[in-house]
């Protein structure tokens, strides 16, 4: 994924720009599958978990998909270029020194967390960083709130620590997290592009 190419038959090619992968994970019958090393999770951007959905939105399942078949009249609802030019706007979205600074201390206190014997790496940082800037532009800003990067730290870092043999589980990790936004101090401040 990191290299953005792949080899077959000993043949390399470059793969085109935008280039991202989504997975998906069933957690049910995980027989002849095995889970991914750490250093390949700390590849992913986010881990989402969706959960079972609601009455009233099973049953939209149901009228959707019961005797249809939306999946055959789906149309591309953004070009190549498009999406090239929201990554570009992400990359240029303003993050204050101290949200800077805030982030780095809250990726770092990972690492001295009982109960997590690997805390969140420096690629953790890095896509806490990507994921809020392109969480604020998703809500119509061009710099970064607090509020942006406390949304993101558990689906961007929980599944980039490993608890401790005896307290092994994703939930776990989650809990250190949500714990973590409670007491690294957050700076305040007006967020806002300074001129």
């Amino acid at each position: 994924m990191e290299e953005r190419q792949v080899t077959i038959d000993g043949e390399t090619y470059r793969l085109n720009q935008p280039f991202f992968v989504i997975a998906t994970q069933n957690p049910v019958e995980t027989t002849g599958t095995y889970p991914l090393p750490e250093a390949q999770l700390d590849r992913f951007l986010l881990r989402l978990s969706l959960g079972y959905p609601d009455k009233t939105q099973e049953l939209e399942i149901l009228n959707r998909f019961g005797s249809n078949d939306p999946q055959s009249r789906l149309a591309p609802v953004c070009s190549q270029g498009d999406i090239l030019a929201l990554q570009e706007a992400a990359r240029q979205v303003y993050v204050h020194g101290p949200l800077l600074s805030y982030l780095v201390d809250l990726v770092q206190a990972t690492r001295s967390q009982e109960g997590l014997s690997c805390g969140a790496s420096p690629r953790s940082s890095l896509a806490l960083l990507r994921a809020a800037r392109a969480y604020a532009l998703v809500k119509g800003r061009d710099y970064v709130v607090p509020e942006d990067i406390k949304e993101l730290a558990v689906p961007v870092l929980a599944h980039r620590t490993v608890p401790s043999r005896s307290l092994n589980g994703r939930g776990y990790s989650q809990e250190v997290i949500r714990r973590l936004l409670q007491t690294v101090p957050l700076p305040t401040e007006n967020w806002g592009r300074r001129l």
